[in-house]
Formats: C-alpha cells, sequence, structure tokens
C-alpha cells in the first residue's frame, strides 16, 4: 500500500466527505449539520483541526474536529473500508491532537455509538479511555436536523 498525505480538510472537500461518509456501515449523518452549509459553518469556526487522508489522490479518510475553547471533539471519524488498517486512522487522529494543542487545548472527547464495533475496538486499541462515570445528554434544537443511519 502507498503512503498517505494528510492535510486540513477544506469545503472544497465537501464532495468526496460525504461520498466517503455514504459507504461507512453504521455511520450516522444529520440533514443540517451534515450539509455543506453546516460543514461549511464549522469549517469556518474550526479551521485548523479538521483533517482528511489522501492515496494516490483518493480520498481515504477524514475527521471532522473543532473545540469550544476548552474541549476538543471528534466527529465523523472513518476510513474507508478499503484502506483500514495501515496507520491512517491513527496519523488522522494524532493530526487532530496536535492542531488542538496548537490551539492551547488540553482535552478532546469523543461519541462512538455502541453498536460501531469497528469504531470502538479501534479506539480502545489506541488508548482512549472509555467512560462509564457520566451520562451525555442530547436535546435537539432544529426538529428539521434529521438522523439517518447508513445501513449498508
Amino acid at each position: 500500500m502507498s503512503d498517505f498525505e494528510l492535510s486540513a480538510m477544506k469545503i472544497e472537500d465537501y464532495d468526496e466527505v460525504k461520498a466517503l461518509w455514504m459507504t461507512i456501515k453504521g455511520f450516522a449523518i444529520r440533514s443540517i449539520d451534515d450539509s455543506k452549509e453546516g460543514v461549511e459553518r464549522f469549517l469556518r469556526r474550526n479551521p485548523t483541526t479538521s483533517v482528511v487522508a489522501r492515496m494516490d489522490g483518493k480520498l481515504v479518510g477524514a475527521i471532522l474536529c473543532g473545540h469550544d475553547g476548552r474541549r476538543g471533539c471528534f466527529y465523523h471519524v472513518c476510513v474507508h473500508e478499503n484502506y483500514r488498517r495501515h496507520g491512517i486512522g491513527k496519523a488522522m487522529v494524532v493530526y487532530c491532537m496536535e492542531s488542538l494543542k496548537a490551539e492551547k487545548i488540553n482535552k478532546v472527547s469523543l461519541i462512538a455509538f455502541t453498536k460501531n464495533d469497528i469504531g470502538n475496538a479501534f479506539w480502545k486499541g489506541i488508548n482512549w479511555t472509555k467512560r462509564d462515570d457520566l451520562f451525555y445528554y442530547d436535546f435537539g434544537l432544529n426538529d428539521a436536523n434529521i438522523t439517518a443511519f447508513i445501513e449498508e
């Protein structure tokens, strides 16, 4: 397998990133937040922290990463099924963590669906800590922002 290249995600990457998202089984896409306009808003707020991975000119991985000034958060961490287990995911995580550290962010978190066996094995394998000491609460402010799960 060839070497891969990492770069900061730009809105120009959106169509390829969305196409990648649509190949990831168990992935959840939100109609407004994950639209081109939603991702553009996210990238404007966090211009240096999200990443894409390319191999032979093809986009094969992506992470939306941002922060609120205190804590970073990873969203939509994914590597194309045909390119997994070659260090791309880990390299993207390190890229994002270094970008957050450059902005003086000291902690990063993420949410993984309990049924996401591949993702949960990845996070465990790179020594992230699963929290059992808190509950995660959510409140939707826009009922039009519908979540759709990619099944197959």
